[in-house]
């Protein structure tokens, strides 16, 4: 989850890393360090906390001096954070200087064989292991080195390593982890994800696992294991880097909210043609999708909850039998897999760790793979059968919006088409769907429009102790997200249940003044839900609803009521988030917290 930037060129070094380092925060602001290659001496500044410190340390840079040099920016996983425990971390003799994103596995074990052989520890990571273990094998030649090390070390790594005997150039290797090349003009990069690197080229490299590349100013060179030169094709990234900028905004989930409807548009629109989905090139024939037998749905975090989302509706619409799995324990489940088999697989960022470990076990077992995927390029994208793009562009916030939002987009896009192919959904169904996800976009604007009411509700219960989100069926499902970015943003304690079971416990646990927002939108369900509000306002609590808008009725019991548009119910999952997004955004503001770099998160989990 740590975040990776390297150079090399005519420039000073310095204050290009920590340029690329800001857009690389969001992976981790523990600590943060430089390693710069200066007259055949490794000068190492490294600083406890955010970024800032280290910029104020190195006078944006400028103390040091050097035209090749790696930084990080750490969140701490072995060892506590602490300038000692910050890397850039240093061999014995002062000759390597590394960082290292991810976790290896068998660092106990490689750390005794080292103290064995004369090295001392002085952090208490993992990578320090990685820089006396490149000393320990080092001939002469770094990439001889960099194969025996690879061939010893288990787990996952993005390693950015220079030596000072070559001050012409540096090295980096990946597996499991994200690391892309940056190719410029006399110029050269590393990068853990894109926006670090596009303020100075929009030409990559996706590296795949255990390739070592070789960057001087003027050249690339990518090996494998058998040390022989890999010819790579570059990509060239479209989107700008205002994108991946505030803009104007004070923070940028709320940016990354307010672009939500030109996400949803960008997702949808291309593959509506002619009142049908067309899901790009993906090569799921409607004999196979008959064929499916068993269909899962994997994922972490918010992408879970949009599996949540997509069992529902996949098995309303197309009649398919789906399981909604939690990526980190599916493949120690015994999961039953076989050829009839498809997986999908969502992820934002295309490189979660235990998303990619339950692709490739799925795989292993003979399924199908199919990703929803926001990262172009990423491992997931590369590695799965078949990939639908959600184009929500860089979401820089570690708390997502619009990248949960789209993944529903392509959800429902894969409910029909799929829905489609089975023959399941009538033409009075099909025409409703498809009409809501063409008016998708603009409701969602008229929601945003509305925000200064959800902002108002936030002001009266910003400082609620608990928070109880409630719901049913689909509504249910978007409790769950709503809830999590309550309590990622907010730090205050919030849960999702579904409101059938507020008599089997959770009703325990409602007094006087506690905060429940009930979320009303599924039609056929709205007199329980009623009812629900009614059992909670019996016991003291303070409910925020939201509700389609007709549906004043509700106005007589809930103390505030958020109206969203009517539209297919299909479809409301991607309208109700918004005003529980705002929601939390606003609480979060209130409160002076640091909404965009929630303590303990990052962005993407690259380890286990």
């Amino acid at each position: 989850m740590c975040g990776i930037v390297g150079y090399i060129g005519d420039k000073q070094a310095a204050p290009i890393l920590l340029e690329g380092l800001e857009k690389l925060e969001y992976r981790g602001y523990d600590s943060a360090g430089l390693a710069i290659l200066n007259n055949g001496k490794l000068d190492v500044v490294k600083a406890k906390g955010r970024l800032a410190v280290l910029k104020e340390k190195t006078a944006g840079g400028k103390a040091l001096s050097g035209n090749v040099g790696i930084g990080h920016t750490r969140w701490a996983t072995h060892g506590e954070p602490s300038d000692t425990n910050s890397h850039p971390h240093l061999s014995r003799s002062g000759k390597f200087a590394v960082v290292h994103n991810g976790i290896i596995e068998n660092y106990l074990k490689l750390r005794e064989f080292l103290k064995k052989k004369g090295f001392e520890f002085i952090s208490e990571t993992d990578t320090e292991v990685i820089a006396h273990l490149v000393e320990y094998y080092y001939n002469g030649d770094v990439i001889d080195t960099m194969i025996k090390v690879i061939e010893k070390v288990n787990g996952s790594y993005a390693l950015g390593i220079l030596c000072s005997e070559e001050p012409d150039c540096f090295y980096a290797v990946r597996k499991d982890s994200p690391l892309i090349v940056g190719l410029g003009e006399g110029e050269n990069f590393i990068a853990s994800d894109i926006p670090a690197v596009l303020s100075r080229t929009r030409n990559v490299y996706f590296l795949e696992d255990n390739e070592i590349v070789k960057l001087e100013k003027n050249r690339v060179s990518v090996f494998n294991m058998d040390k022989e030169e890999v010819t790579k094709e570059p990509y060239e990234v479209k989107w700008d880097i205002a994108a991946a900028e505030k803009g104007g905004y004070e923070h940028f989930m709320f940016k990354e909210i307010m672009e939500q409807p030109k996400a949803i548009r960008d997702t949808i629109s291309p593959r509506i043609d002619g009142g049908e989905i067309v899901l790009d090139d993906i090569k799921l024939t409607d004999d196979y999708i008959k064929s499916i037998s068993r269909l899962y749905i994997i994922a972490c975090g918010s992408a879970y909850h949009v599996g949540v989302v997509g069992k529902y509706i996949i098995e309303k619409l197309a009649r398919i039998p789906v399981a909604v799995e939690v990526a980190s324990e599916f493949r120690y489940s015994s999961p039953i897999i076989d050829d009839k088999t498809l997986v999908i697989l969502v992820s934002q960022s295309g490189e979660t760790a235990d998303t990619i470990a339950a692709m490739r076990e799925s795989k292993r077992m003979g399924a199908r793979t199919l990703a929803i995927v926001n990262a172009v390029g990423s491992t997931i994208a590369r590695e799965a059968d078949d990939t639908l793009y959600t184009w929500a562009g860089p979401e820089i916030a570690v708390a997502t919006t619009k990248a949960y939002s789209t993944q529903l987009n392509a959800m429902y896009l894969i409910a029909m088409h799929f829905a489609q192919a089975m023959g399941t959904v009538t033409p009075e169904k099909k025409a409703s769907v498809m009409k809501s996800l063409e008016e998708l976009s603009d409701n969602v604007a008229k929601i945003l429009d509305n925000k200064e009411e959800i902002q108002y509700c936030a002001s009266k219960y910003y400082n609620s102790k608990s928070v109880f989100f409630l719901g049913r069926e689909l509504d249910y499902a978007v409790a769950l997200e709503g809830s999590l970015k309550l309590k990622e943003i907010s730090y205050i304690h919030s849960e999702a249940y579904a409101a059938g079971e507020l008599k089997h416990g959770t009703i325990a646990l409602i007094e006087e003044g506690t905060l429940v927002v009930a979320l009303c939108t599924v039609e056929k369900l709205f007199e329980k839900m009623l009812s629900n509000i009614k059992e909670v306002k019996a016991r003291g609590a303070v409910v925020i609803a939201i509700a389609v808008e007709g549906h004043t009725d509700i106005e007589k019991e809930a103390d505030h009521v958020i109206y969203v548009p009517r539209c297919d119910d299909t479809v409301l999952p991607s309208e109700v988030v918004v005003p529980l997004q705002l929601f939390s955004y606003y609480v979060a503001s209130l409160k002076g917290l640091d909404i965009d770099k929630p303590r303990n998160l990052a962005k993407s989990v690259t380890v286990e």
